[in-house]
């Protein structure tokens, strides 16, 4: 039932990743083995791309969950007519090539997605798919949604092991996305054996629960029935599993085995897989004629689907113009009038309720804001009061139930924002740790996702040490390209979500307290200079001390300062919203903290990083306690009459 042109195409797409592996001695030659026939029918005869705009909006998306198998993709999409040429599946996982181990996104034309992670993948592939509903519901003409796009993942055991992709099935499920097809590719075997050591639950049963189409394909090397299952998944409304049987390193000696999951087969191994597929043995590298030509058309007929759509779309520029701003990552002239600002008498104010207010404000001139929280919208104040919910069939809100699926959510905000949109997430801080590896994604990919995470400290009182997240705050700050905003009062808030929008090349996550704050007054202290990363918030002639602090603590600094100026101490205040934009300024470090001048940090946290900026610190290196939060403050000693007594201590010259 595969024709012989498809059996070539299919046969190249084999040798040309076992090739590649066999060269770096290095990869997993397994997958591409087994799924080649999986993937090649979905890329010839159901994925809508162009490889000479691979970029275009309403393009289908193809994401490789299972992304250790990156060879398969890599040879796909030099096959397809990619801007990937054979030289660079020449240098698979080499130092500057195209083709790193596991695919990157923004590195190699085609990837959608940076996988590798397990479960990461289909969880992005998740939040692509709901974006192309929540733009199908704001962008359409009169033929209808102007995108419709479809997302197709292949998936590992791995990762539908990882709870990851459960947590993301079930939204999926729940939301009715039908454009979501997933391509199981069920070989029983992991890197320690037969998955019959640890995952022996029926797979499809439970996808079924999560109320997903299921399918089993046992026929995985005919182009015919794989096209069938396909197009059967297309037509239902449902998101959909493709249960396919497959034989990891199919025809190798190594066959059905962990052996040829993660690692180079060897020469003599190499040479008996040609021999069966009856490839030439010396062949390296080699792409038939006939197999370029035949693949020739498709290519053309990608283009032909995307110049049928730009024309669509030029007649209905004025529906899309926001869409297409917001894809070249450009806000609109003036969306930071809308910013409010606060005076001490809005005080006291909690910097979560303050972004609440500011994000209410700007939404109106930001379409592309989208976003909700991880079943705590009341509590981080992520709600668009304007916008609502998005469910299943309705998808033209703005707010989106996220469930308690933190790791879902992070990965969703990925698929949304690499769909064109400017997504937020919100939960408590304590909680982000369930969501990391999706955040470090969006941090490697350079995407602007922003984090909303409140009850941010020990301020958060009576919940206790579980919920208090002391060792988080600076734990994120680790994180690569990620900036992390703790803003000390409304105003800080309302700068930071500036400085997030304004971000075009990595996430930001603001920190944000539950306890009431006061709003300081900035005709007698420094306006808010949040983008700077510190500022002198209080200024002194020839201060005699630095006091900085981030968040909740500024206010005790300020406090204390004052008491010391009472009794001729001269203290800066240092506002410390965010260590990564101060440290990529080290002359506005040295200006600020001089080496001349003891300096002394608080936050109600651990004190590991402040070593960076302060010589001394105060801090808790210690879980929090469940209390009235005025009251872990004074036993834990992070007040202002501490402040003043270890001041006096530095400047008496013992700590």
């Amino acid at each position: 039932m595969t024709s012989e042109q498809d059996h070539l195409a299919i046969t190249t797409i084999r040798m040309l990743a076992l090739d590649g592996v066999e060269k770096a001695k290095s990869g997993h030659p397994g997958l591409p083995l087994g799924c080649a026939p999986l993937a090649y029918t979905v890329f010839m005869r159901h994925l809508r791309f162009d490889p000479k705009v691979p970029d275009w909006p309403n393009r289908d998306r193809f994401v490789l969950s299972a992304g250790h198998g990156s060879m398969l993709l890599y040879a796909l999409l030099h096959l397809f007519g990619y801007d990937l040429p054979l030289s660079e599946l020449e240098r698979f996982r080499q130092w500057g090539s195209k083709t790193p181990g596991h695919p990157e996104h923004g590195l190699t034309p085609g990837v959608e997605t940076t996988t590798g992670p397990l479960g990461q993948g289909i969880a992005t592939a998740s939040g692509m798919a709901l974006a192309s509903h929540l733009l199908g519901a704001r962008l359409r003409d009169s033929q209808g949604p102007l995108i419709d796009y479809r997302v197709y993942a292949l998936v590992s055991d791995g990762d539908l092991m990882e709870g990851l992709s459960q947590e993301a099935a079930s939204l999926a499920g729940h939301l009715r996305l039908g454009n979501l097809i997933a391509i199981y590719d069920s070989n029983h075997i992991t890197i320690e054996g037969s998955t019959e050591l640890a995952f022996t639950e029926d797979v499809g049963r439970r996808f079924e629960a999560y109320g997903w189409q299921v399918q089993h394909l046992e026929a995985v090397e005919d182009v015919e029935a794989i096209d069938a299952a396909l197009t059967a998944a297309e037509a239902d409304p449902r998101p959909s599993l493709i249960v396919a049987h497959t034989h990891i390193g199919y025809l190798s000696p190594l066959q059905d085995s962990a052996k040829v999951h993660g690692s180079a087969m060897g020469p003599a191994n190499q040479a008996a897989t040609r021999k069966a597929y009856g490839w030439p043995e010396d062949a390296s590298f080699l792409v038939p004629d006939e197999v370029r030509s035949y693949l020739q058309a498709r290519q053309s007929w990608g283009t032909d689907q995307r110049q049928a759509w730009e024309a669509r779309a030029a007649k209905a520029e004025g529906t899309l113009g926001w869409y297409r701003r917001a894809l070249s990552r450009q806000l609109p002239d003036g969306w930071d009038k809308a910013l409010p600002t606060f005076t001490p008498a809005d005080g006291p104010l909690a910097t979560r309720v303050a972004s609440g207010k500011v994000l209410n404000a700007i939404a109106a001139s930001l379409p592309e804001l989208v976003g909700g929280a991880g079943d705590l919208a009341p509590s981080t104040e992520t709600w668009l009061a304007a916008e609502s919910a998005v469910e299943p069939g309705a998808f033209s809100g703005g707010n989106l139930h996220f469930g308690v699926r933190e790791h879902a959510m992070g990965a969703a905000l990925n698929g949304l924002v690499l769909s064109g949109f400017r997504p937020f997430g919100g939960t408590f801080l304590i909680f982000s740790d369930y969501m990391r590896p999706a955040i470090r994604l969006a941090a490697l990919m350079k995407q602007p996702v922003i984090y909303v995470f409140t009850h941010d400290s020990i301020g958060l009182g009576e919940d206790g040490p579980t919920h208090q997240p002391v060792e988080t705050l600076m734990s994120l700050r680790l994180i690569p390209n990620l900036v992390v905003i703790r803003p000390a009062d409304a105003n800080e808030a309302a700068d930071a979500w500036r400085v997030a929008l304004g971000r075009i090349d990595g996430p930001t996550a603001l920190i944000l307290c539950r306890q009431k704050l006061p709003v300081f007054d900035r005709t007698t202290m420094a306006g808010s200079r949040v983008a700077e990363g510190g500022y002198a918030l209080i200024e002194r002639d020839s201060p005699q001390i630095v006091l900085a602090a981030s968040g909740s603590e500024v206010c005790i600094m300020a406090e204390a300062a004052g008491r010391l100026a009472e009794v001729g101490i001269g203290a800066r205040v240092v506002s410390v919203p965010s260590f990564e934009l101060l440290l990529a300024r080290p002359q506005a470090v040295a200006a600020l903290f001089p080496k001349d001048v003891p300096s002394l940090s608080l936050e109600a946290g651990v004190s590991l990083g402040w070593q960076a900026l302060t010589d001394h610190q105060m801090a808790i290196d210690h879980f929090g306690a469940s209390a009235p939060y005025e009251e872990i403050y004074q036993h834990f000693h992070l007040t202002a009459d501490d402040v003043v007594k270890r001041v006096h201590a530095i400047l008496a010259g013992s700590r």
